[in-house]
């Protein structure tokens, strides 16, 4: 091993606010703040997720290959239904494609896309 993973970083137009959004979706709390970073994570050292401002932030398109996701989380529930009400309640907004019975694809607040995967999960 090289390294270990410390955490994912999302560029945003606001960190305050995405981190938010996440925090509530992942049961997490904000380990580090500044005015363009917020961390959140479980404890800090554990899996985390980094927030960082940008100065001209474009947003993915989902689907536009000129503009690409580049990224995006799997985010695995138990009810799905309960979980996809609770994260459009957060700000986020439902994009089109899934595949039945496994995941369901959402864009944050600020256009990163996420899965809420469930169903039957496989190693």
């Amino acid at each position: 091993m090289i390294g270990r993973l410390e955490k994912t970083v999302l560029d945003c137009p606001d960190p305050r606010a995405l981190a938010a959004f996440y925090a509530a979706v992942l049961g997490m709390r904000v380990n580090e703040e500044s005015d363009d970073w917020v961390v959140i994570g479980a404890e800090p050292g554990a899996r985390q997720l980094a927030f960082q401002r940008v100065p001209h932030w474009t947003a993915p398109v989902w689907g536009d290959p000129r503009r690409p996701q580049q990224l995006h989380l799997d985010i695995r529930v138990d009810d799905v239904d309960a979980a996809e009400r609770a994260v459009l309640a957060l700000g986020a907004k439902r994009l089109p494609g899934e595949l039945e019975g496994r995941y369901r694809v959402f864009a944050d607040p600020v256009g990163h896309p996420f899965c809420l995967v469930f169903g039957r999960h496989r190693p």
